[in-house]
């Protein structure tokens, strides 16, 4: 029995490692990088007025359409069978549950930007750092240190500050503003990330069926979601009446798709394998790193309150991966001395 115990162990070890690199350090590496090329491609195909003809809201059902069929491959060459996807109607609403909440964040971030100056939302919205990491606390009984807490508000102050350092000095202010809707909006949209975040992240964790069917899941709900979007969106619905469902895609735009449907199945790995607050310092790194690959190779200006965040996001991964210092105070000699003369008397 304890043989067969270690090498189950060693099995799972095994299974937790990418040529004896942990999966946990492979995952977010991997999903700095698409994050860059995410954001690089993003960027691009904005500037382009060619490239910006389709519609997003099809680009997204796209994008999951995609992780659905390669969620479903890896499940079938896996030991798992398909048939764990729709097993259980209880472990599908669980799933419903971030699915629902990623919906009501996404309409919430509309209403924000219908309603805050551009500048404001993007400092606002990094609170959504610090909600992941109430939430972990909360849901997943996680301890955080007051340097590891430290770490995180710089971390949302750097990418703040490096997301303002990227906007025109006269930014638009939208017409008809209500900055209390709009920061009550942000707020709560934040909430609704931290919390779709973390949930998403327990369940992966703490249930039996497996990474891939629980990305089937979120990827049909999320489909069926977006359908009925445009569905009951009289604009959005003329229009991929009148067009088509692909109208304005060219290459580039399923380079972008295939791009963000990996960023799904990648973001699934780094919440199995590592969590959301680490995920949240990735991504971090990928603005950074596609801003610098934006300097090199598309004339992006940068300023000296781009690199003041640069260095801020830094030193905070840098502080959220130090250990933690732990001060130990040494007893007085003469208190130890009595110590050891109340123990030599106690003896027999």
């Amino acid at each position: 029995k304890r043989l067969k115990n270690v090498s189950m162990m060693k099995k799972h070890e095994e299974e937790n490692h990418f040529y004896g690199i942990p999966l946990k350090y492979v995952s977010l590496v991997v999903l700095t990088v698409q994050n860059t090329a995410a954001i690089i491609v993003m960027r691009y195909t904005r500037a382009t007025p060619s490239e910006s003809s389709y519609l997003t809201t099809t680009a997204v059902i796209m994008g999951e359409v995609m992780k659905v069929v390669a969620s479903t491959f890896l499940l079938w060459r896996s030991d798992d069978a398909l048939r764990t996807v729709m097993s259980s109607p209880g472990e599908l609403l669980k799933t419903g549950v971030p699915a629902f909440l990623y919906l009501i964040q996404n309409n919430l971030q509309y209403v924000a930007v219908s309603n805050l100056p551009a500048a404001t939302y993007q400092v606002a919205y990094q609170l959504k750092i610090i909600s992941t990491a109430i939430m972990s606390v909360v849901l997943l009984n996680r301890r955080l240190s007051s340097q590891k807490w430290l770490a995180l508000f710089l971390l949302t102050v750097g990418v703040a500050v490096v997301q303002l350092s990227a906007m025109p000095a006269k930014g638009s202010h939208p017409p008809n503003v209500n900055l209390s809707l709009g920061l009550a909006a942000t707020l709560a949209a934040c909430l609704c990330s931290g919390l779709a975040g973390v949930y998403f992240e327990k369940i992966l964790k703490t249930s039996r069926v497996s990474l891939w069917a629980r990305n089937i899941q979120l990827g049909l709900i999320s489909i069926f979601i977006g359908m009925c979007g445009i569905y009951f969106d009289p604009h959005q619905y003329e229009v991929l009446i009148d067009g088509g469902f692909f109208q304005g895609y060219t290459m580039l735009t399923f380079v972008n798709i295939t791009v963000q449907g990996c960023g799904g199945l990648i973001i699934a790995v780094v919440i199995k394998y590592a969590d959301n607050i680490l995920k949240n310092f990735a991504t971090s790194m990928s603005i950074i790193l596609s801003a610098t690959i934006s300097w090199i190779y598309m004339g992006f200006d940068l300023t000296v309150m781009f690199l003041v965040g640069v260095l801020i996001v830094n030193y905070s991964a840098y502080m959220y991966g130090k250990k933690d210092t732990v001060v130990i105070l040494e007893e007085p000699e003469d208190e130890v001395e009595l110590m050891e003369d109340h123990k030599k008397t106690l003896e027999p």
